[in-house]
């Protein structure tokens, strides 16, 4: 069954969003898709017929976001991690390791948030300070809902280390929102 390029294109923004929860920016997620075209149209024949077209392109960005990961974890030093600035977190907690004067503060209906658009790109500003790592970990969890035994194996670190960069990123992403959103400096 022959594809074409038109056939493709109408599918590229679901295979965007599709990218987009699976890798930490959108220019990967952009490259992905195109490297997935590449691919669909250098073998056509692979495409037998007997799925929709939409369901082999997203095998085939599959495949392209695992390479990526895979990259992406080989050019990733273990300090790329600590680069992040935990100085504020320190501050949050007592000598005994609980919650300090600056406990989290009410964030109200976190539920109305969800509806706001403007929400979503405090959101993703935030996300975007991470490290790469911590939030590829927070995404795999939090939104692809993967055990933590199940990232560690995939991106090949232990688990006590995958749980670490969870805590680190859901602890940045808790600050920024409380300073950016929920503080009231929209």
């Amino acid at each position: 069954m022959p594809v074409c390029s038109t056939d493709l294109e109408s599918h590229r923004p679901a295979l965007l969003r599709y990218a987009l929860f699976r890798l930490p920016d959108r220019a990967l997620a952009q490259d992905a898709v195109q490297d997935t075209f590449i691919a669909a149209l250098e073998k056509p024949e692979s495409f037998s017929g007997e799925a929709a077209l939409g369901t082999w392109l997203t095998a085939i960005l599959k495949h392209k976001i695992l390479d990526m990961q895979r990259k992406l974890r080989r050019e990733t030093t273990p300090t790329d991690d600590w680069e992040e600035d935990l100085s504020d977190l320190d501050t949050l907690f007592d000598h005994t390791g609980h919650w300090g004067s600056d406990a989290p503060r009410s964030w109200g209906k976190p539920e109305a948030a969800l509806q706001d658009q403007q929400f979503w790109s405090v959101f993703e500003e935030c996300s975007q300070r991470m490290s790469k790592r911590s939030a590829l970990v927070f995404a795999l969890r939090e939104v692809h809902e993967m055990e933590i035994e199940q990232i560690g194996q995939q991106l090949e670190i232990t688990a006590a280390h995958c749980s670490v960069l969870l805590y680190r990123a859901r602890s940045s992403l808790r600050l920024c929102l409380e300073k950016n959103w929920f503080g009231g400096a929209r």
